[in-house]
């Protein structure tokens, strides 16, 4: 027992009235109250210590080459999380009619099986839309179809919807707009007077390293706020200028976690509750979803979006249908086709000397050809890829742990998996 505790109750034994039995349950109810609060207070302190290993853990574990299956499917119950309600009225595919798996696929040459890719790269679901209905959904591992698996990237999508969403209810007037007009906070840093369309297009000119393999990379030092406190606002707020905005396509997580203060600025409330009521409810979600949040609640936008892989194909299948569910215009048809159309040299798909990756990029989607397909992308091998033309939409998620350990190895991960759609779309 502690000392002042001792003490406490030494000097309510000698002011004692022996013949006081209700004085004496009083001081025994006293001394029982000091020992619950100490020990919920050590209880609370192991427990809170115990959460920021766990979270420390979960963390530093990434790109080390480690198994990732078993973590990514209960993110949002190591880290703070929003959650985001199952919509009033679910929408739910429909089965329709089988689409067998090729048994291997061509890729740089070399033939590779399927069965061998989808175990290699640690699949847990794959699942493929063909007109609006599931012609192939399984899964693997720690997978499931109520599994909430983290988006990774795959939120930077999601996000872009939003801000389409918010542009067209005049939130926001113009994206041509400086994002400083909106979000004063980012004054003086990196973002300052850099419009909007070139922070959406990963344009923005900050400095930046998105080195996975890197422990002290911007974007590592980035996700440790998750484990150990801290503000992704302020961290935003301190990036600073590099290159001219608009004139190099450098891939920048930042970029997008700009995007989700712009949202809580212009719609008042947050990135959560805006998504909620604007997307995630209108395109009928059937599972509830959890966004991870930073120590001063704040949503990780740039990847921290947790799902069921039916609802994330949700998504796809509403830019395939150019934003309509059920007759309701949920994301600007406009917008949809903006998001998806490279615009400017530096974000042209091939061999580009003003990017830094061989893929195009719209605003927070992938393009990875000419053909009119476009892909959200995510580390680890996460993807959403929708090829209109075919009318089809595919949801790859994946714990790959073979990512990250060198930019060449992920980079070749990304190709190979978008070597697999393609094959499934012809």
């Amino acid at each position: 027992m502690p000392f002042w505790v001792v003490k406490v109750l030494i000097k309510e034994v000698k002011s004692l009235d022996i013949n006081a039995l209700t004085r004496g349950r009083s001081i025994i109810m006293k001394v029982r109250s000091w020992l619950f609060l100490l020990m919920s207070s050590i209880l609370v302190l192991a427990c809170s210590q115990d959460q920021q290993t766990e979270r420390l853990s979960w963390v530093s574990s990434l790109f080390t080459g480690a198994e990732q299956a078993q973590n990514f499917d209960r993110a949002y119950s190591v880290f703070p999380t929003s959650r985001l309600r199952a919509a009033t009225t679910p929408r739910a595919f429909q089965v329709g009619s089988p689409v067998t798996l090729p048994k291997s696929f061509d890729f740089s040459g070399q033939q590779v099986q399927v069965d061998e890719f989808l175990e290699r790269t640690d699949t847990s679901a794959l699942l493929i839309l063909k007109e609006g209905q599931i012609a192939y959904e399984s899964y693997w591992l720690t997978g499931g179809p109520d599994v909430q698996w983290i988006s990774m990237s795959v939120a930077k999508s999601f996000i872009s919807a939003l801000v389409g969403i918010a542009v067209n209810q005049g939130f926001i007037e113009s994206i041509e707009d400086p994002v400083t007009k909106y979000v004063p906070q980012l004054n003086g840093s990196a973002y300052n007077n850099v419009s909007i369309k070139n922070i959406l297009q990963m344009s923005s000119g900050a400095s930046w390293n998105e080195d996975y393999g890197d422990p002290e990379s911007d974007i590592n030092r980035s996700a440790r706020i998750l484990a150990v406190g801290g503000s992704l606002d302020e961290f935003s707020a301190s990036l600073v200028n590099e290159l001219e905005p608009g004139t190099y396509n450098r891939y920048n997580s930042t970029d997008t976690q700009v995007l989700g203060m712009l949202l809580r600025e212009v719609a008042g409330t947050s990135v959560s509750e805006y998504m909620q009521q604007q997307l995630w409810d209108p395109m009928g979600a059937e599972s509830d979803a959890f966004w991870l949040l930073d120590s001063e609640g704040v949503e990780m936008a740039y990847g921290g979006l947790n799902a069921t892989a039916r609802d994330y194909a949700k998504l796809g299948e509403l830019y395939r249908q150019k934003g309509k569910v059920n007759g309701r215009q949920v994301v600007p048809s406009s917008w949809i086709q903006a998001s998806t159309t490279p615009d400017a040299p530096h974000l042209l798909p091939g061999d580009n000397p003003l990017s830094d990756f061989p893929l195009g990029y719209g605003y927070q989607w992938w393009i990875p050809d000419t053909s009119g397909d476009y892909s959200a992308i995510g580390v680890y091998n996460q993807f959403i890829y929708v090829a209109p033309k075919r009318g089809m939409v595919i949801v790859k998620l994946s714990a790959n742990s073979a990512y990250g350990l060198s930019e060449e190895a992920s980079a070749q991960s990304e190709f190979e998996s978008l070597a697999f759609f393609k094959a499934l779309t012809r």
